[in-house]
């Protein structure tokens, strides 16, 4: 038997399967499709499981209603599939008090995918809405899921973790495109060469030439890493004259990070941990401009603990400047006591001074707010972090002031996820601090996941990012996706680097999701014409 014949086989049983063997399909593609995300990057294993969606998709024509009912399912149990073992890592959140939080952790390992499932069934059925009988269903899909995933990066906040398009990242080249047109862009991208191979078992019943839908994707590809590899050869690192930057990981276990009673053993490694000597001719902090420490960084209040300023203030020499996350408390009269608090950015002086504060605009659903807080609280929940009332957002996204250095756009945790939603084109900055805690997550493949997508917002902007991580994945990043240094998981130490210099804003900085939005609706319209406009016999 020929492979194309073998693969026509293949194809139709997959068509033809019903019943529970269909659910079982499907969730075994979704689960398959999770190994393209990092850390395994194996983004080919997307070329048989996009190609088993669009089978699935032709197969649910047999079900009543058009078999929207019918793609849908395919869709939830492909979502479920794809994001429980995707996210399966959300639940070490859940044992850091396990005496309150561990009975949640299946419904946080399964409602959640159940949820984020719910956006991949409707893109599906969207799709099988418009289905054509030609390789232009291809095109169909792309554009649907294309769709439900920008949804679900908007929805109920949003929550755009591991989107499609990040299949096409790795290797670096190929992520250049990301310049031009975003996640979104990605995303639309990476399901139209991915589910290609599915009409190779059309034959001549669907058209004359099937092979060219895959021959087409391949070419894509290798344009995408034309582009890249030209991109990087024209963009080499350049470093800020003056600037030396110097991150603090100190691997800090979670209970230890909540807890008051251990202030100064906190504040004792931080400091400590800051002067290390990194090399035979290094001196500690008095080597570097810019000193960062992570997200939350303390179990108190820092700007009310004079003690701690004070050690701040003897730590740090003349020039340089300390960025820390930190919780904030909000201005109120004096005797008030502080029931709710920010998640916040503090730039501190050498002298102990605040020279600048970020509060955290995009806070996590559970983690540090519920949903109908007063409600939830009355009937006993409580978010991650214990915080009554939840977390405070803060109001506006602005640049940080840096002595001696470019200014800065401040992001917290998760805020860096959010294509088109991290810098405002009136107050462009020469670079992000990106300050984050995924120690909640244990050594497991979240913080690779997180740094790959954070890696992608530097890339799409053309603007260096510094991620400096509890544990995690601390790192200097340049503006195209480099990493020049870095702090691999569960490390504790301290990262010296220079800091990359920006460079012009690229055509996704300049004009946002336009040109996807272009791509999606002009696909749209031809699968709209391949699906309804009759054609001469």
């Amino acid at each position: 038997m020929r492979l194309s014949d073998k693969l026509r086989s293949i194809g139709l049983a997959i068509i033809l399967t019903w019943g529970w063997k269909r659910a079982v399909l499907a969730l075994t593609a979704g689960a398959l499709s999770s190994l393209a995300m990092a850390p395994f990057n194996a983004w080919p294993v997307l070329f048989l499981t996009f190609s088993i969606a669009v089978w699935l998709i032709d197969g649910s024509a047999a079900g009543r209603w058009r078999g929207l009912p019918a793609a849908a399912l395919s869709g939830f149990w492909f979502g479920l599939g794809y994001f429980v073992p995707g996210l399966y890592w959300i639940g070490y959140a859940f044992f850091v008090d396990a005496d309150t939080f561990a009975w949640l952790t299946p419904f946080a390992v399964l409602g959640l995918p159940a949820y984020l499932a719910l956006f991949t069934a409707f893109g599906f059925a969207l799709a099988r809405l418009i289905w054509p009988r030609d390789a232009s269903r291809v095109l169909a899909l792309a554009v649907n899921l294309t769709i439900s995933e920008w949804l679900r990066g908007h929805l109920l906040s949003g929550f755009p973790w591991n989107g499609f398009g990040y299949a096409l990242t790795e290797p670096l080249a190929l992520a250049q495109t990301a310049s031009l047109i975003g996640l979104w862009g990605m995303t639309f991208l990476a399901v139209a060469i991915f589910a290609s191979p599915a009409v190779l078992i059309d034959g001549a019943s669907r058209g004359r030439k099937p092979w060219r839908a895959p021959v087409a994707a391949v070419l894509v590809l290798a344009a995408m890493l034309a582009f890249g590899v030209v991109r990087l050869a024209q963009q080499p690192t350049r470093m800020v004259d003056g600037v030396k930057l110097r991150i603090m990981q100190p691997d800090l276990q979670q209970d230890a990070k909540f807890n008051y009673s251990a202030k100064a053993a906190v504040m004792q490694k931080y400091l400590t941990l800051s002067d290390r000597a990194s090399g035979p001719h290094a001196t500690g902090v008095k080597d570097a401009s810019i000193l960062i420490w992570p997200e939350s960084a303390f179990p108190f209040f820092l700007t009310k603990e004079a003690d701690a300023m004070a050690q701040i203030a003897d730590l740090l020499p003349k020039g340089t400047v300390l960025i820390t996350g930190s919780v904030r408390a909000p201005d109120l009269p004096p005797g008030v006591r502080v029931t709710r608090a920010y998640n916040s950015i503090y730039v501190i002086d050498h002298d102990g001074s605040v020279l600048a504060v970020y509060d955290k605009l995009h806070l996590v659903p559970f983690g540090e707010y519920l949903p109908f807080q007063d409600w939830m609280e009355k009937v006993g929940f409580v978010q991650l972090t214990k915080v009554q009332g939840g977390y405070i957002p803060g109001t506006i996204r602005r640049t940080l002031d840096i002595p001696n250095a470019p200014r800065a756009l401040p992001l917290i945790c998760y805020e860096a996820i959010f294509p088109g939603n991290v810098v405002s084109r009136d107050d462009r900055p020469g670079w992000i601090v990106n300050v984050t805690n995924d120690g909640w997550f244990g050594i497991s493949t979240g913080p690779y996941q997180h740094l790959q997508q954070a890696r992608l917002r530097t890339i799409e902007e053309g603007l260096p990012m510094v991620r400096a991580a509890n544990t995690g994945i601390s790192a200097v990043i340049d503006p195209v996706g480099r990493i020049v240094a870095q702090l691999g998981l569960g490390i504790e130490g301290v990262l010296d680097a220079g800091l990359p210099a920006a460079i012009a804003p690229t055509i996704y900085a300049r004009v946002g999701n336009i040109p996807a939005a272009v791509i999606v609706i002009t696909a749209l319209a031809f699968v709209l014409r391949r699906r309804f406009v009759r054609r001469k016999p």
